[in-house]
């Protein structure tokens, strides 16, 4: 429970409206996505402004009460369950797309926007954000920058890191700072704006972003390539980008997948096939032609049954949001279902691929695999029931496999869901020891007392998936 002076001055410092404490608000937000993790925060405060924030994280600093900013809550890692409780904080006030700027191209948006709503709005004045989480319906751009998002478009314009100019961030002491700016080049200082981007909450709070926009492609054409064998699929992914094609999407998606999303999205998708991929391309009408002849080539050299062009942009339309689904159809199978996001490079996808299924057969639990294959992100996915403690003992033990083997093959342990908690355990894996206390070094400087989103992606001993404070 709060320090009853401490929750006087958090009234007085956002309003009584503005902070909950009942058994309700706190359970509403003591889970995120991730399954079966919870933990409840001892209040929920929703400031309207910077300088509001600011005075909460000094009082915070004062009384030492952990502090975790949140969005929409569709991470993932369980990166914003406040698991050592303090307050959860909440930026449904400060919601507002506040400049789209179209001489230096570049929208100003506070941490509480909605993704869909930044993206639909610049795209109105012709422009483009590029960055698009399949969560993005409710995602919201302070989320987004907290986990440096990917989405189906980053093989070719990148991920959330690649289009933060500038931020406002609150430091753990309250200080305001502002990083970078609407500049084509700075290198004035350290590039504080890529620290705080994926930092996760654990170095500052996001209360203000500058994001990069572009011009909106010409054309646009998406093709669906059909496989029966899942290897030929991953060679695909590797030759295409070999023939120095880089596509604006290229998705991945096995058979047990297949099955579950077309149960779900009921558009006439195959699931005869071993495995689909996913190909969109975007740019000059000419280029785009080129390029889907070319790709279409290749799959069919690749051993692809069938390669069919979307006839009309609701086909296609219909083909990226059933891919868009794939986690909620999965999540229909059983009570709990895991997603993992392990990477390697783009050359070992196929390698990566083969051995997911060998890992599902040695541990005796199936694994549908799905993902952006084109930047060697897979989503191995696992639908299980958290009460069978028998199976989920043999799931954890499948996905340290394959973490294992996604850095053997020089990959990582994510590439867009994060650390938070459930990552922690495998961290040292990338990075070293060496990294970790460079890391911590970090951490120490920008937050001393240790009250930004604790117990987060630093190393722990396992992964818990459930958690429950009172």
């Amino acid at each position: 429970m709060l320090n009853l002076e401490f929750k006087e001055k958090l009234i007085a410092a956002v309003s009584k409206s503005n902070v909950e404490d009942s058994k309700a608000s706190r359970l509403v937000y003591s889970y995120d996505a991730t399954p079966n993790f919870q933990a409840l925060p001892d209040a929920v405060v929703s400031p309207r402004c910077a300088e509001e924030v600011s005075q909460v994280v000094k009082l915070c600093g004062h009384y030492k009460v952990p502090i975790v900013p949140r969005g929409s809550g569709t991470n993932l890692c369980a990166g914003t369950c406040p698991t050592e409780g303090g307050i959860v904080l909440l930026f449904k006030h400060m919601n507002k797309i506040l400049e789209i700027d179209e001489e230096n191209l570049t929208v100003t948006v506070q941490p509480g926007a909605v993704t869909l709503d930044i993206i639909n709005e610049v795209e109105a004045r012709g422009l483009f954000y590029p960055p698009d989480p399949s969560s993005m319906k409710i995602s919201t751009i302070g989320g987004n920058i907290n986990e440096n998002s990917g989405g189906l478009r980053g093989l070719k314009y990148g991920v959330t890191r690649d289009y933060v100019m500038a931020l406002e961030i609150v430091l753990a002491n309250g200080d305001i700072i502002r990083t970078g700016g609407k500049l084509a080049k700075d290198v004035a200082g350290y590039d504080f704006t890529r620290l705080f981007v994926g930092s996760e909450g654990t170095l500052g709070i996001l209360t203000e972003a500058t994001l990069k926009l572009i011009p909106m492609p010409e054309t646009k054409s998406t093709m669906l390539a059909l496989y029966q064998d899942l290897e030929a699929a991953a060679r695909s992914v590797s030759k295409i980008i070999a023939n120095k094609i880089i596509p604006a999407t290229l998705e991945f998606l096995d058979q047990p997948t297949l099955k579950v999303v077309e149960d779900f999205a009921r558009i006439g998708l195959p699931t005869d096939v071993k495995a689909v991929l996913l190909i969109e391309q975007d740019g000059p009408a000419d280029l785009v032609s080129g390029d889907m002849l070319k790709m279409a080539n290749i799959c069919k050299q690749e051993q692809a049954v069938s390669v069919q062009l979307a006839k009309t942009n609701e086909e296609a339309e219909a083909l990226r949001t059933a891919r868009r689904s794939a986690l909620s159809a999965l999540a229909r199978l059983k009570p709990t279902t895991i997603l993992e996001d392990a990477t390697v490079p783009r050359s070992e996808i196929a390698r990566m691929v083969t051995a997911i299924n060998e890992i599902g057969e040695r541990f005796n639990v199936q694994i549908c695999t799905f993902g952006h294959a084109g930047d060697g992100n897979l989503h191995p996915t696992v639908a299980t029931d958290a009460r069978d403690h028998d199976e989920m003992e043999r799931v954890e033990k499948a996905f340290a496999a394959i973490f294992e083997k996604a850095i053997e093959l020089g990959g990582t342990i994510t590439g867009e869901h994060g650390v938070g908690e459930m990552k922690a355990p495998y961290l040292e894996l990338k990075l070293g020891a060496a990294g970790i206390s460079a890391m911590k070094a970090v951490k120490d400087a920008l937050d001393p007392a240790n009250i930004m989103n604790p117990g987060k992606v630093f190393a722990k001993d396992t992964r818990k998936r459930v958690v429950v404070s009172s």
